[in-house]
């Protein structure tokens, strides 16, 4: 046999997963086929700027963060609470007042926001405060909207249209709020007990971090190694090695070899899930995200105070993120980094200068008192399957970890909900459905 356990993948989940079968006792063997691991969690460097796949960020209060995760060794660079609402020749702040009392008076006066809803924003607060973690996805079969959710408690149009649908967009890459209310819910109380952040040396450092705790807990690391089929040795279809027991699973690798072991956990993106495992329940669904890297001339003047910038008057682009001015070590020379959200299929499509004339043409409406007429093109991420799509109710019909056939198991996002939350936590529960089987 070639191993207790094979991961095969390298995202979040499959290196949790790995990581905790290994610290259990597991002979684990990893399986990416990338050249490095992180999945949809990467970055890379261009110019001497940070490029995150797409805009990604951290919430350091969700629960999984906290169990595998060492959040001081990432040295995290956070956001300041809420978000600047914009439109030409306007910029409103709405911030949380129990984060942050410095910014009380500057959201109090915001007049994109009815005084009324920043009244209803701590009911809200108050009431998913006391919500068990449990309470939110487990079993969730909700039909309402978060547009539909927001009406039912009283909130008025402005605050939906000003703030929800780009802030939300950002989060569920769906400015029409048509994605499951429990999504809101879940992500509202997050950000309510602490911070949206990234590590100063990009959002690679996370999975980087996951993969030293699995390799100091033993697991071998193989990239490069592209799965073609998970096979389980139940029902005679094949005997593990010379003195094997008749129940396993056989790995089947694109160049033609194959690898046993006692369980295999499958820990792929959705369509390559459903593709090794037969489990049709795995969602198909994907929600397109572009994001387009701008910079500024070095030294140029550009300060947020740290907030997303909202698009409150159109949505190309939906927000825009001051990243270096949140992390400096994104950006070389003291050059301004600016990261612009697009969403929906035909952001795919667009050529990179409408992008920037759409960013260009937002800001220079936003902070009349200065240009942008020398924004520059960084980069493009053009992205299909930036999330599995989250309607009402789907959180109820995504897959158990052990649904596959025989010791084969998942772990992904879409075993939970589309987050690095998810992410964490589903690695989490794939080892302990993984240890079962051995």
């Amino acid at each position: 046999m070639d191993a207790d356990a094979i991961v095969v993948g390298g995202g979040l989940a499959g290196l949790v997963s790995a990581a905790r079968l290994a610290e259990a006792g597991a002979d684990v063997t990893l399986l990416e086929r990338r050249p490095r691991v992180g999945g949809r969690v990467r970055s890379r460097d261009v110019d001497g700027f940070t490029l995150d796949r797409g805009f990604q960020v951290l919430f350091t209060s969700y629960p999984a963060v906290a169990r595998e995760l060492d959040t001081g060794a990432l040295d995290l660079r956070t956001f300041s609470p809420g978000a600047t609402i914009c439109r030409p020749g306007s910029r409103a702040v709405l911030s949380d007042p129990l984060r942050e009392p410095t910014a009380v008076i500057e959201s109090a006066l915001n007049h994109e926001v009815p005084f009324s809803d920043k009244l209803r924003t701590l009911a809200l607060r108050y009431d998913l405060s006391k919500r068990a973690e449990d309470e939110f996805f487990a079993g969730s079969g909700s039909d309402a909207t978060i547009r539909e959710y927001l009406s039912d408690w009283g909130f008025s149009s402005d605050y939906v249209e000003n703030f929800v649908e780009p802030f939300y967009g950002g989060i569920t890459l769906d400015r029409s709020l048509s994605t499951a209310e429990t999504v809101f819910e879940y992500t509202f109380r997050a950000m309510s007990r602490g911070s949206i952040a990234v590590p100063a040396e990009g959002m690679a450092a996370i999975p980087e971090q996951l993969a030293e705790r699995a390799a100091d807990a033993g697991v071998e690391v193989h990239t490069g190694e592209d799965v073609e089929a998970v096979d389980v040795g139940s029902g005679g279809r094949f005997r593990l090695g010379s003195g094997g027991p008749a129940d396993g699973a056989r790995v089947e690798l694109a160049d033609g070899k194959t690898l046993d072991a006692r369980c295999v956990v499958v820990a792929t993106t959705p369509p390559e899930a459903r593709k090794l495992t037969g489990v049709g329940s795995i969602p198909e669904s994907g929600v397109p995200n572009v994001t387009a890297w701008f910079s500024l001339p070095e030294r140029s003047s550009f300060s947020t105070g740290k907030r997303i910038l909202l698009n409150a008057a159109g949505e190309s682009p939906n927000a825009v993120v001051p990243i270096s001015e949140v992390a400096t070590e994104y950006a070389p020379r003291n050059r301004p980094l600016l990261a612009a959200t697009f969403l929906g299929e035909a952001a795919l499509e667009r050529d990179a200068d409408d992008l920037r004339e759409d960013a260009r043409e937002a800001l220079s409406g936003w902070y009349p008192e200065r240009g942008f007429e020398s924004l520059e093109t960084v980069a493009v991420d053009r992205i299909p399957f930036a999330q599995f799509a989250q309607p009402p109710g789907v959180h109820a019909t995504l897959p158990d970890p052990d649904d596959p056939e025989g010791p084969v198991v998942l772990a992904g996002e879409y075993t939970e909900w589309s987050s690095i939350q998810g992410a964490l936590e589903s690695g989490r529960k794939a080892a302990a459905a993984a240890r079962e089987h051995l």
